[in-house]
């Protein structure tokens, strides 16, 4: 099973969330989200508020930036300057996402 085969359920055929998982299913399935939210950020790359935002915009349907910049920050996936003018992904890859082979739903 690929790492991200519990995630489908919450993505379309295009590879965007289209909702976000309920902590009550446990917290493995926003993990996961975060996880593929990350790994589309290139490393090594300072984005601004507004890029965060158009790039998680382009990643789901559910119209809830702010949401996903939040737990992405506070999860420790992003990291910030203190007045929000420059964000960039934490050093390190995400765990093995697979994201790759998510290529045949269109996910890659």
């Amino acid at each position: 099973m690929k790492i991200f085969d519990d995630l489908k359920p919450h993505m379309d055929d295009q590879g965007r969330l289209i909702s976000w998982p309920s902590p009550r299913k446990g917290k493995g399935l926003q993990e996961m989200a975060l996880e593929y939210l990350a790994s589309r950020f290139e490393a090594g790359q300072r984005y601004t508020e507004r890029q965060v935002n158009d790039l998680l915009n382009k990643l789901h349907t559910f119209g809830d930036a702010a949401l996903l910049r939040r737990e992405l920050i506070e999860r420790g996936y992003l990291q910030r300057l203190k007045d929000g003018s420059a964000y960039w992904r934490t050093p390190g890859e995400p765990p093995d996402t697979e994201h790759k082979d998510m290529g045949s739903r269109g996910f890659g």
